[in-house]
């Protein structure tokens, strides 16, 4: 198993290798309740991998959803790029947005990607080098995805797993939420959890910005060889909670892209 995340110390050393692109996944709006301290700052080098403008199906009224290959391979390639690029994503709050553009570049084909643990908070606190945000042109990748989607499942493959129990079907949401204590962030959606879900808040997965020790993650998760599925709000935090089951198992992994926005707007069933 290829450990996903590295080291702030691993970055640092790597910094100038040929092939390494890092990008900075940024979704401006989150519900982490934690604060960019560092605005305008950005890792040496970094690229903008902008979730909500580029990164998304923008026709599509659900938040966050993926784009067609063809315009992630577009975008990517305006990144610059390439099929052989050793990829490193980061997010200026530790571990929030990272986890879904490493997810996205592994169900686009690409697997030579990986988060950085404790991102920039991380890196600023090790001294490792920084600059101010700029808009660059670079020269045109040759980056092609190949989309697998086995990685992402609709809500009629949710619906269907509801009675076969097929996969764990994992809600990263927190307690509140899920046991519909407290209203959605976002107006017009219905409170509770999918049928049979189990609640993975992904803040208890981590440690001051950083994930906790796999001994830890193994005690909190209680894997077994089910294939997992993973819901959220809105498709980003549910990529936390896959990435920490990454750290510790080998078990096939999809996310419901829709997650709640979607499933909470109809007349699917729920519990509370």
């Amino acid at each position: 198993m290829t450990n996903p995340i590295v080291s702030a110390a691993w970055l640092q050393e790597h910094l100038n290798d040929s092939n390494l692109i890092i990008l900075e996944a940024r979704l401006d709006q989150n519900q982490s309740n934690l604060e960019n301290q560092n605005p305008d700052l950005q890792i040496k080098g970094a690229r903008l991998f902008d979730i909500k403008n580029n990164f998304s199906d923008t026709s599509n009224p659900l938040p966050n959803t993926f784009p067609s290959k063809e315009k992630f391979t577009i975008e990517c390639q305006k990144l610059g790029i390439n099929t052989n690029s050793t990829i490193v994503v980061y997010d200026t709050l530790g571990i929030y947005s990272s986890p879904r553009a490493w997810w996205m570049f592994k169900a686009m084909g690409h697997s030579n990607v990986f988060v950085l643990d404790g991102g920039l908070p991380e890196w600023i606190k090790e001294g490792y080098p920084t600059e101010k945000q700029q808009q660059t042109v670079y020269k045109k990748g040759n980056f092609e995805a190949k989309f697998n989607s086995e990685l992402i499942k609709n809500k009629e493959q949710i619906l269907e797993n509801i009675s076969s129990k097929k996969a764990v079907l994992m809600d990263a949401r927190s307690a509140d939420r899920f046991h519909a204590t407290l209203e959605e962030p976002r107006a017009g959606l219905r409170s509770g959890h999918i049928p049979g879900s189990i609640n993975v808040p992904y803040t208890e997965l981590q440690q001051n910005g950083k994930f906790k020790s796999k001994e830890e993650l193994k005690q909190i998760l209680k894997l077994n060889d089910q294939p997992l599925y993973f819901t959220c709000g809105s498709g980003i935090t549910a990529c936390i909670v896959l990435l920490a089951t990454e750290l510790i198992s080998d078990n096939p992994k999809a996310v419901y892209d829709g997650s709640w926005t979607e499933w909470g707007s109809t007349d699917l069933p729920i519990e509370k």
